[in-house]
């Protein structure tokens, strides 16, 4: 790609956080990175991005496929914050229903106990680097089973844009709202409809009452390809040379 090229894929970008600057606003733009399992060359390329740009990522881990690797691993990788994401990462929905883990026809008993399950042996293999934030596979976990989360341990919550907690409440919500992936093809989507889409994310957010504004966008870095990196890498050089973003840590984020 040219110069000029790359100048005006990022131009629409930069001419909307110059409207959060003139509006007197900052948006905190955070990573999350689900499917966590072991160590490898993707998982180190991914602290490396986050080391570079100053970047901490939410790292949400398989608990019962996680492996010993993993947590060698993460022992020298202080910028990936591991979390808990689902149990097994298994499909329980009935035949023909978008997937789920945590779905309405699980009962509550099983599932809290299954949680608390995957709780502890993440926490055995982790240890105190381990944030009590849960984010169910698929991004899809019943308001009714969110609820129990408080009381099994959990302090925070993310799903993906549109999921809201139900009337008996749960951990604090922050969701995602922006996938890099394109999971019908499983590769990275191209750049110039993230940049739009971000674009149009980012003036939503401007447009709600004043105040704190996060963006986060969702990773998988077992299933990135290089258009995935290469997109990362420019959209969070931009966007952090723009007075508007700030860095987001996830630990904030939640309250944590």
């Amino acid at each position: 790609m040219t110069r000029a090229a790359t100048d005006s894929l990022w131009l629409p970008l930069e001419t909307e956080l110059d409207r959060w600057s003139a509006a007197g606003r900052r948006v905190s733009l955070w990573l999350r990175d689900d499917d966590a399992i072991t160590a490898s060359p993707a998982l180190d390329r991914l602290s490396a991005l986050s080391q570079r740009h100053g970047l901490p990522v939410l790292l949400a881990v398989i608990p019962m496929l996680a492996e010993p690797s993993l947590a060698a691993a993460l022992r020298q990788m202080p910028s990936l914050l591991p979390c808990q994401h689902g149990c097994w990462h298994r499909n329980h929905a009935p035949a023909g229903a978008k997937k789920a883990e945590f779905g309405a026809e699980r009962a509550a008993n099983d599932i809290r106990n299954e949680l608390r399950e995957a709780k502890a042996r993440l926490g055995d293999l982790l240890g105190p680097a381990l944030l009590q934030v849960f984010v169910p596979p698929w991004n899809r976990i019943d308001p009714a089973h969110a609820a129990l989360l408080p009381d099994i341990g959990f302090r925070g919550l993310s799903c993906f844009r549109g999921y809201r907690l139900g009337a008996k409440g749960g951990p604090a919500l922050v969701n995602t709202a922006l996938d890099i992936m394109d999971w019908r093809t499983r590769i990275g989507r191209p750049a110039a409809d993230l940049v739009d889409e971000a674009c149009r994310l980012l003036a939503g957010l401007r447009a709600e009452a004043s105040g704190g504004a996060a963006l986060g966008l969702l990773l998988h870095h077992r299933d990135h390809d290089e258009a995935a990196w290469a997109f990362l890498e420019g959209f969070l050089a931009r966007a952090f040379s723009h007075p508007a973003v700030a860095h987001g840590d996830p630990r904030r984020l939640f309250g944590l």
